[in-house]
């Protein structure tokens, strides 16, 4: 584990920049940290391709003091139209390597301890993946999952572009990722708090708003049911969902910090591309943040589900 000390500055969170859209890359364009001193933690889904990845970490690095990135399904996606043709770990391991060339702290790395405002908090970036368990309901299995998703045509693309080499299934790759994650976060000091960022939520109950509760097997496991409480969560960070919003779960709080879709964002009131603000944690940011998902929550899960065909076609097949 690293420590460095800063000046105070924020903390900062986004996810599901999604470049592949003109106009989404052009908000990364425009994202600026307010100091010299700021972090940016960017919960996954940036790009399908490497070097699409590449251009927006290495953009964002260049401004911010520390930025934290975790992978999410999309850049782990064996795409037809990305040149680097590497499968499952290997391409995983590939990305981690490019981001240590651009300075940018990976799930292989020491978790840093922020010691800014609000501080100090142990930030941890994780990939865990996912492993079928948020099952739909009166499902048992995930073959009874698999079978009433493609009944209702939500199938996530993975399925058919996330290659988990050398691992026989995602769900063996997730149960060992969980497996190492866990004992690293039983090292960190008990008097620290900790800011776990996850492509998916560590809790099932953030994708209890989706119209189409297949889906959810797509969005984490239950391995981590309890992990905000066993390893003293300050705030957990995820995305995924492209429903941004502020969620409280036996005390803990959530942030799902997406940008999403432009056709899901230009619906939502505000500017576009807003970095979530974790620390230091103010009132108004919680109360803005919670009053967003009230207006959004349903809107933005029927679009998510809704855009996720049995076929892959393309960057917006699925999230």
């Amino acid at each position: 584990m690293t420590s460095r000390a800063v000046a105070p500055g924020k903390l900062w969170a986004i996810s599901d920049l999604h470049i592949g859209y003109e106009e989404n890359r052009a908000l990364v364009e425009r994202m600026h940290p307010g100091s010299g001193d700021d972090w940016l933690l960017v919960a996954g889904d940036v790009a399908e391709t490497v070097a699409d990845v590449r251009w927006a970490l290495g953009t964002l690095a260049d401004r911010f003091r520390r930025v934290v990135w975790v992978p999410g399904n999309h850049e782990l996606w064996t795409h037809p139209k990305d040149p680097v043709a590497l499968r499952g770990v290997a391409r995983y391991e590939h990305l981690v390597e490019m981001c240590r060339e651009l300075g940018v702290t990976t799930p292989e790395d020491p978790y840093p301890v922020w010691e800014g405002a609000g501080g100090p908090a142990v930030v941890a970036p994780l990939f865990l993946l996912y492993d079928y368990s948020f099952l739909p309901p009166g499902c048992a299995t995930k073959a009874e999952g698999l079978e009433y998703a493609h009944g209702t045509g939500i199938v996530c693309s993975d399925e058919y572009l996330l290659h988990p080499d050398p691992y026989p299934s995602r769900e063996a790759w997730c149960r060992a990722r969980v497996a190492e994650t866990g004992r690293r976060l039983a090292e960190i000091p008990a008097d620290l708090p900790v800011i776990p960022v996850n492509h998916y939520p560590l809790h099932r109950h953030p994708t209890d708003v989706l119209w189409y509760p297949e889906f959810a097997m797509w969005c984490g496991t239950s391995l981590t049911a309890d992990w905000h409480r066993r390893f003293r969560v300050d705030t957990m960070v995820y995305g995924h969902l492209h429903i941004p919003r502020t969620t409280w779960h036996e005390g803990v709080r959530f942030e799902e910090v997406s940008v999403g879709y432009p056709r899901e964002w230009r619906k939502r009131s505000g500017p576009p591309g807003r970095l979530r603000p974790i620390l230091p944690t103010t009132a108004t940011a919680t109360a803005t943040a919670t009053a967003t998902a009230t207006a959004t929550a349903a809107e933005s899960a029927a679009a998510k589900s809704a855009s996720a065909p049995v076929a892959p076609s393309g960057p917006e097949a699925t999230r």
